[in-house]
């Protein structure tokens, strides 16, 4: 992530009356699928509006097809088309408030997971690639786009986030980061 334009902290890139305008999101809620990082979605539309906002951060997925985010914002930019996302969500199940609630116990778990989160979207390309509907077709990208941002690049800003739970920040220089596995 390139996190230097917001000197490590998403949050801060959050328009004034947010979060509170837009994310009511709770994490018991949570889908799995959502990426660790400071944004997640609980119980969340399933209109397939997310994508047409920020296409480069959320998916559909679970029992009923609702959004998560599948790669974390990192610049001014794509908070703020997150933020248009959640603005959009009719059950304003957005949240920004993950920081608090991630250990890095718990990214590392997600991540030596991530063979399930494989595998669930596996199992929907096949569908969505052969589809009829433009937004299948679109969201087919998003899968791919998830499963390659999986195979490279997931991982070291998942520790960028662990570095930020362990010590307050997101690191600012090149240097060691805490072990994902």
């Amino acid at each position: 992530m390139a996190y230097e334009e917001l000197y490590g902290e998403p949050i801060a890139a959050l328009p004034e009356g947010e979060p509170d305008a837009s994310f009511g999101g709770r994490w018991e809620d949570r889908l799995w699928l959502n990426v660790p990082g400071p944004f997640y979605t609980g119980i969340a539309d399933n209109c397939w509006t997310g994508r047409l906002h920020a296409p480069r951060h959320v998916l559909y997925g679970g029992e009923y097809l609702g959004e998560y985010v599948y790669r974390q914002p990192a610049t001014t930019a794509e908070v703020l088309k997150l933020v248009t996302a959640a603005q959009e969500d009719p059950y304003r199940g957005y949240a920004c408030d993950s920081d608090s609630r991630w250990t890095p116990e718990a990214v590392r778990h997600w991540w030596r997971d991530r063979e399930r989160v494989i595998e669930y979207l596996e199992s929907l390309l096949p569908r969505w690639s052969s589809s009829d509907r433009s937004d299948e077709l679109e969201a087919a990208e998003g899968l791919r786009d998830f499963a390659a941002y999986i195979a490279e690049g997931l991982s070291a800003d998942l520790q960028k986030y662990l570095f930020r739970l362990e010590e307050g920040r997101y690191p600012k220089s090149s240097g060691p980061l805490p072990e994902l596995w």
